[in-house]
């Protein structure tokens, strides 16, 4: 059973950073493909995806957050990341990783089946 455990949200005032992680259970980084992705959502709107990335380090962003925000991965650790730089109060959300083991491919729009619980990351102005 896939499980993905977020972690690294906070308060943070504009222009500062956060790193969130995203630690993956039951599924390897290293003997499989996959496509990993990072979105928010702030109550009353839709879900909006962030980053992408997969097995091969290939990586997708919205303009919103290109930039700004980095998704990387630590094979050995199994564990995803979002280096959130130059933050702004719009970027207040709560924020899921999620998963998609034995993806074809990757990139914004793609399918996720597995999430994590979420993250909270509040940006004051």
């Amino acid at each position: 059973q896939v499980q993905l455990v977020e972690s690294g949200g906070g308060s943070v005032q504009a222009g500062g950073s956060l790193r969130l992680s995203c630690v993956v259970f039951g599924y390897s980084f290293i003997y499989s493909s996959y496509c990993m992705g990072w979105f928010r959502q702030v109550p009353g709107k839709g879900r909006e995806e962030v980053a992408t990335i997969n097995r091969n380090g290939d990586t997708n962003y919205p303009d919103s957050v290109k930039g700004r925000f980095t998704i990387s991965k630590d094979n050995a650790k199994n564990t995803l990341y979002l280096q959130m730089n130059s933050l702004k109060p719009e970027d207040t959300a709560m924020y899921y990783c999620a998963a998609e083991p034995w993806a074809a491919t990757c990139s914004l729009g793609s399918h996720y089946t597995h999430w994590g619980q979420g993250t909270q990351v509040t940006v004051s102005s």
